[in-house]
């Protein structure tokens, strides 16, 4: 039996073969790359496959809050982020998976939690989430208010019940001061805990990259073999199929044939949320945004670096993956790309222009539970 291990070394291994014939590639042209320094308007067209609408690339939108999204309830958020009271053992909180110093992931192949349990996944990152309709890699969670609760009770992350978080929450004055003065409610509910983590993970956005600032006019920004890797992206590469829009994602589920269908670690993704036959091995596109800092990458976490990513997808994704009965039916985007060595380097390139180190995040103070009542009788104790 192949171990993912193995598999990730034939992947790797085929990449670098299948870009071995194409060694002496040609420069871009001139005029192709100053085609590209100029409004995106003006950029060669898209090449996308039949039946994809791909949108152009492009800077995040600014978001547009809810109404009941105050500073208060953003700050209130922070610190139930920060806070590892939402769990068990009082050790973990959102922050210990999610760290914004690890891109808002936590720099592992898989996450782990409760007694140190592992789990089966990779600990998605959380920036720029409020731009997407579904969470996890599944998306068996709508909207970021189901996400933030759903760690919480989760065996293997928080493994708390969400009633006994709440008796707690409701015994900190600090926290039941904040709620009231943020929402107007007396007691801490479930509801309310979710919109208050919510809020804050919705102020959790990519800053500026360079290719923002060269898409918004500054185009000297990019170099030419950054801009030679933004072209193989729209065109060539087949990128733009499923990372499109300003988000660099169709915010929708594809099988790239990492499912291991058949193996005691198979994980068919989408499917064991909606059972839908045509969901088997699915997962949900990722934005590439900051991607050179959330590694390691793929629902599995298989693979450590982005040159590990590009050879996989150069390959095709044909390595161990033959179709079985039963099985889950491959991407009609993944398909050989025979890049080169340079145009993989380029690729990569533009990988990292589209991505910036999140800035610092001060962890906040958390309130200080009541105090306890001393009696005569525990004073005698």
């Amino acid at each position: 039996m192949c171990s993912p291990n193995k598999g990730l070394v034939a992947v790797l291994w085929a990449g670098l073969l299948a870009a071995a014939p194409n060694l002496a590639a040609q420069a871009p042209s001139a005029e192709l790359i100053a085609q590209y320094r100029q409004a995106p308007s003006h950029w060669p067209a898209l090449a996308s496959d039949p039946g994809v609408s791909p949108q152009e690339l492009g800077p995040l939108a600014k978001l547009a809050h809810p109404a009941w999204q105050t500073e208060a309830v953003e700050q209130l958020g922070k610190q139930l982020f920060f806070d590892p009271r939402l769990s068990a053992s009082g050790q973990i909180a959102c922050a210990s998976c999610h760290d914004p110093q690890l891109g808002w992931a936590d720099g592992r192949r898989n996450g782990f939690g409760a007694q140190r349990q592992t789990g089966r996944r990779n600990t998605m990152s959380i920036l720029n989430s409020a731009y997407f309709s579904r969470h996890f890699w599944d998306g068996r969670a709508e909207g970021l208010a189901a996400q933030a609760l759903g760690p919480i009770e989760n065996p293997v992350e928080m493994n708390a019940k969400l009633e006994d978080v709440l008796v707690t929450l409701n015994t900190i004055p600090g926290y039941r001061q904040q709620f009231s003065r943020a929402f107007g409610i007396d007691t801490i509910d479930a509801p309310h805990l979710g919109k208050a983590i919510a809020a804050f993970e919705r102020t959790v956005v990519s800053r500026a990259s360079k290719f923002d600032h060269f898409v918004k006019g500054d185009y000297q920004r990019l170099s030419d073999q950054e801009i030679h890797g933004l072209h193989l992206f729209r065109t060539k590469a087949r990128c733009i199929n499923c990372h499109n829009g300003p988000e660099f994602s169709d915010d929708k589920f594809h099988n790239i044939g990492l499912s291991y269908y058949g193996r005691f670690y198979q994980d068919l993704g989408r499917y064991d949320i909606t059972g839908q036959e045509q969901d088997k091995g699915k997962f949900r596109t990722p934005s590439l945004r900051d991607i050179a800092h959330t590694g390691p990458y793929m629902h599995n976490g298989l693979f450590p670096s982005l040159r590990g990513v590009l050879n996989m997808y150069n390959a095709g994704m044909t390595i161990r993956n033959k179709p079985k009965p039963g099985g889950p039916k491959l991407s009609q985007h993944i398909k050989p790309l025979k890049l080169d060595r340079h145009e993989l380097a380029a690729l990569e390139s533009f990988l990292h222009s589209i991505s910036r180190r999140p800035g610092y995040v001060r962890p906040p103070n958390l309130p200080k539970a009541a105090a306890p009542i001393i009696t005569q009788a525990t004073k005698k104790l």
